[in-house]
């Protein structure tokens, strides 16, 4: 394909900004780096556009692109969670924010949906998890690159040599590296990943549960709905919580009117987030007339209970799909 006209050109690559994303943002685990360096692909191909000669396909050529752009990003300090810095703990006084900390971000499913990849109808759930996403992580950026080619997007390790400019060789040397690294860093009870799309009935049925509870401040009717070692994350504080009875001292000092941590009255709404069951959270504050965004509660559930939940300080919510307010009953 030869383009020397830049609106045609834009007009290509606009045809897989989405799935360009996704791969991106497994890279990187940031959505914000990842819209960044969608943007720098597009760039660099345009400035080189006259090098590609067709041996590849233009799809091809473009994840070559994205891959180096993200390659070279990386080499900033990995994206991380709370529980990956320091012991679990319970702070007897504030702790504030640490916005210097490279926190892993959350992709919203309604992006996802229009990142289609070829081979697969939807972005499976267990190569979009958060747990995916912190597990590797851990890998050096070319075998993250590797394994996401290979296990990930379904490459032959011959077309994975060609886009990565290695031989097919190191491609499988690398693969080897990285699979075990993977498994060493996923949830020690994960051994078969869920099905992919919506929550299933089960996990329907523990979010409304869950909402119930919470809106009643039934911080023991929430506790119970957890695993006996739940792990609770709220980036972008540093500090993170580890068993039952911790979670719901911390809830309940959240929800009740004499709690420590009151705010005000919630809502929710389920959400679409890396593929998880989670629901967006809306807080109304004593004087407020409406319910305003707060952040995401994303869940990992096993076995019919929550065995982590990471909470995101987030609120654009209308990026999710989400009305950006609520009105009061």
């Amino acid at each position: 394909m030869t383009v020397t006209d830049e609106a045609t050109f834009t007009i290509e690559v606009e045809k897989y900004r989405h799935e360009l994303r996704v791969h991106c943002y497994r890279m990187l685990g940031s959505y914000d780096d990842a819209e960044d360096l969608v943007q720098e692909t597009f760039l660099r191909a345009w400035r080189r556009r006259e090098d590609f000669e067709g041996r590849s396909s233009f799809r091809a050529w473009l994840y070559r692109i994205a891959t180096n752009a993200c390659i070279d990003d990386v080499r900033r300090p990995q994206r991380v969670l709370p529980h990956q810095l320091e012991p679990a703990s319970f702070p007897t006084e504030a702790i504030p924010a640490r916005d210097d900390v490279p926190w892993l971000q959350p992709f919203p499913d309604v992006l996802l949906d229009r990142a289609e990849e070829p081979d697969a109808q939807v972005v499976r759930r267990e190569t979009i998890e958060l747990a995916f996403l912190i597990a590797i992580q851990h890998l050096p950026a070319r075998q993250r690159a590797v394994l996401i080619f290979r296990d990930v997007l379904g490459w032959s390790a011959k077309e994975t040599a060609a886009v990565m400019d290695l031989t097919v060789a190191s491609v499988n040397s690398a693969l080897q590296r990285a699979r075990p690294v993977l498994r060493e860093h996923l949830p020690p009870r994960r051994t078969e990943w869920t099905p992919s799309g919506d929550p299933t009935a089960a996990e329907q049925e523990l979010l409304a549960k869950y909402m119930e509870a919470f809106e009643q401040a039934d911080a023991a009717g929430l506790a119970a709905l957890m695993h006996e070692d739940v792990r609770i994350t709220m980036p972008p504080y540093p500090f993170w919580f580890s068993g039952r009875d911790a979670a719901e001292e911390i809830l309940g000092a959240n929800l009740h009117l004499d709690g420590a941590a009151y705010r005000g009255e919630w809502q929710f709404l389920v959400a679409g987030v890396n593929r998880q069951p989670a629901l967006a959270a809306y807080l109304r504050v004593p004087g407020d007339t409406i319910y305003r965004p707060f952040g995401f509660d994303v869940f990992r559930i096993e076995d019919g209970l929550v065995a982590e939940m990471v909470a995101f300080e987030i609120t654009d919510f209308p990026l999710y799909g989400l009305p950006d307010h609520l009105a009061s009953a």
